[in-house]
């Protein structure tokens, strides 16, 4: 059975320590029950600022954390789109920092080059939104690009293979179909039913006046039709294209130029070299971009998870930061019964006092994620899925 892509970032306060509060926690879930597999999450000391401050910057990284999955996913998903027939390469080119995403979650480590604890919480959030929005301008910008040109090589494709009626002739035709050069005459091209050979045999030279009598020839045919070649004198075209349409005959709007198709060639195999040419490039960026939205999308959580514990077990800052990860689906409920039985003490008492003056704000970390579900700890969700396509909210 897969492995379930859903964790846990939970949090509870530090009994007599952080250590004793993580031993009891995974005493229970893991070595008792065996309902899930738990590892510290480790979050530095962060600058707290003012209660209030907390109170606002909860809000603004709910939608931060929305936003920075939003982004990560449509990363996830371009690479899966780029990638067309090795798709099922997708989830090993989904990695954070070179390692499987599970692995960089469960051993989260904080990057302080990129985010300096020194600064202030609402700064650390905005440097992250600064980065992912930019992020997701070039995304807009290199996937418009590789789109146009993948879409203009499938439309001539198209033209090389569609039926008779709407598919590129230059491949088809010879010069020696033609007559060409001549001041008077034009060769025409039309796609005649194969039900109606007899019929454009019996009475292509009585379409018009004008016609070459015993001009036309039968050059390619598919599955529905065939096309064939006509001479008439170019000052009766557009009667004979008239009495064409008439008999379900088509003439198709086609001149033999030899410089045209040599061109209509050219521009097809420089099509499939310019998206060869930026395949590799684009998976490139696609892969290093994703690793750096996942990774800023898992330091938004962390962040998630350190201002829910400070307003809601107050301060000092003294709490367990933990990922819990189910390990099967069936265990779910079991597992969340464990911890709210674990955490029920956390309902009644006033944890620092400061927690419980909060109590009556929708804060994501409090009233459960994604739902009203009520949690007498801290739970943040986060999803691993990646190479399963965008999660509905």
């Amino acid at each position: 059975m897969a492995a379930l892509t859903e964790y846990w970032m939970i949090s509870a306060p530090g009994d007599k320590t952080c250590q004793q509060t993580w031993e009891t926690m995974n005493n229970l879930t893991s070595k008792q029950h065996n309902l899930s597999i738990n590892y510290k999450f480790h979050i530095p000391d962060l600058k707290v600022g003012t209660l209030d401050q907390l109170v606002g910057l909860s809000d603004d990284l709910g939608k931060l954390d929305t936003f920075v999955e939003g982004i990560t996913r449509k990363l996830a998903a371009y690479l899966g789109e780029v990638l067309e027939d090795q798709r099922d390469k997708l989830t090993e080119n989904l990695l954070a920092n070179g390692v499987e995403l599970s692995n960089y979650l469960t051993r989260f480590q904080w990057d302080m080059a990129k985010y300096p604890i020194k600064q202030s919480l609402k700064n650390i959030a905005e440097i992250i939104g600064k980065q992912v929005s930019q992020i997701e301008a070039d995304l807009k910008t290199k996937s418009h690009a590789y789109n146009s040109l993948k879409g203009s090589l499938q439309a001539m494709e198209r033209k090389q293979t569609g039926n008779l009626l709407t598919r590129n002739l230059g491949d088809i035709v010879k010069k020696q179909d033609f007559v060409l050069d001549s001041e008077y005459l034009q060769t025409l091209l039309v796609v005649v039913p194969k039900a109606s050979y007899n019929d454009w045999n019996l009475k292509y030279e009585k379409l018009s006046g004008m016609v070459v009598p015993r001009s036309t020839k039968l050059i390619f045919e598919d599955n529905e039709s065939g096309l064939f070649t006509v001479t008439v004198f170019k000052k009766v075209i557009e009667e004979f294209k008239l009495h064409c349409r008439e008999n379900r005959f088509t003439v198709r709007d086609f001149v033999y130029n030899e410089e045209e198709l040599a061109a209509g060639r050219n521009e097809l195999t420089k099509l499939a070299t310019d998206k060869k040419k930026q395949f590799g490039p684009l998976v490139r960026w696609l892969k290093v971009n994703f690793s750096e939205a996942f990774t800023a999308w898992v330091h938004v959580k962390a962040l998630r998870v350190f201002v829910e514990s400070v307003l809601r077990y107050g301060l000092p800052v003294n709490f367990q930061a933990m990922i819990v990860h189910p390990l099967r689906k069936s265990n779910i409920k079991r597992l969340k019964d464990v911890l709210n039985q674990l955490y029920a003490h956390l309902d009644s008492s006033d944890a620092g006092g400061s927690g419980s003056h909060h109590e009556n704000i929708d804060i994501p970390g409090i009233s459960g994620v994604g739902g009203s579900e009520y949690s007498p700890y801290v739970i943040f969700k986060i999803h691993l899925d990646m190479a399963e396509g965008t999660r509905v909210h």
